[in-house]
């Protein structure tokens, strides 16, 4: 059975931070080389005039879809009070991002900064949950406010000390208990630390929004060990109709390639790690 997906690429692939004047030279690419979608990271809404990018995607006829990016300063877990509300209002931002691009979700780990890997008491964690659930909840108002869902992505254990699995966002988005609350996966992750994806997949059924794919390795899909037909019995068996988007990253930016510890390129080019990469995934989704 054929998915009935839309094949997105993420912004990191090429640059970071995005920009308006990134669309210059992203967007033809990205049109030109077959995509659907281009999944715009956020890393500074300052950066971004919004009806200048909305005019691009309308020139290069993609759509769009819009990720963040959580570092120590918009933490929803630090201790201060401060640090959370930044992270609040960064988020914010990012909601009137997407209802100004007619998006209908944000998607990442908001949840807490990334690069956070503790061991901590066990009260100490339920503390940092409950926190985080908090403050999930007013962001869920702020989404629901305007139309939008949240799509809480799960991270390894080398990222976050917080949600990992799938089983930990199906808990969070319970204990959020609210309608904006949904997910989104990432295959690299997955690999990491899922057991079974197919299984993983099904136990989040219709609140899987949004599914970042690259190899295990970080590479272009195809190119790795992933286990390409247990993704798609799972995406089959749920229904899955939204984006497939390619993530992945470049050495080019030394302050993004440390934080995520991206030492080594992927592809000879990025272009070839796009194309290779989408060319399998039409293929696989067939």
């Amino acid at each position: 059975m054929a998915l009935h997906i839309k094949y997105g690429v993420s912004t990191w692939l090429w640059a970071s931070p995005f920009s308006t004047e990134t669309t210059q030279e992203l967007f033809p690419k990205i049109a030109q080389l077959g995509f659907d979608v281009v999944e715009i990271a956020v890393e500074d809404p300052t950066l971004i005039d919004v009806k200048k990018v909305k005019s691009a995607l309308t020139d290069y006829g993609l759509e769009t879809a819009i990720c963040g990016a959580f570092g120590n300063s918009r933490d929803l877990t630090n201790e201060s009070k401060q640090v959370q509300q930044n992270g609040l209002s960064y988020i914010e931002s990012c909601l009137d991002i997407c209802a100004e691009l007619g998006v209908s979700f944000f998607a990442g780990p908001m949840y807490s900064a990334v690069g956070k890997a503790r061991m901590l008491k066990l009260d100490q964690r339920k503390a940092e949950w409950d926190l985080a659930v908090h403050n999930l909840q007013k962001v869920c108002d702020m989404a629901g406010a305007r139309g939008l869902n949240i799509a809480l992505e799960p991270l390894n254990r080398f990222e976050s000390d917080l949600v990992n699995t799938t089983a930990d966002v199906m808990r969070m988005v319970k204990d959020i208990n609210h309608p904006s609350a949904n997910v989104i996966l990432d295959s690299f992750h997955m690999s990491i630390e899922e057991r079974d994806v197919e299984q993983a997949i099904k136990s989040v059924g219709d609140k899987l929004i949004h599914l970042q794919v690259s190899e295990n390795y970080r590479g272009a899909p195809g190119s790795g060990q992933t286990p390409w037909d247990a993704y798609k019995r799972g995406l089959e068996a749920i229904g899955y109709k939204g984006i497939v988007s390619i993530e992945s990253f470049t050495t080019q930016n030394v302050e993004l390639a440390g934080a995520v510890c991206f030492w080594t390129p992927k592809a000879d080019t990025q272009d070839d790690f796009a194309k290779d990469g989408l060319k399998f995934l039409k293929s696989w989704a067939e």
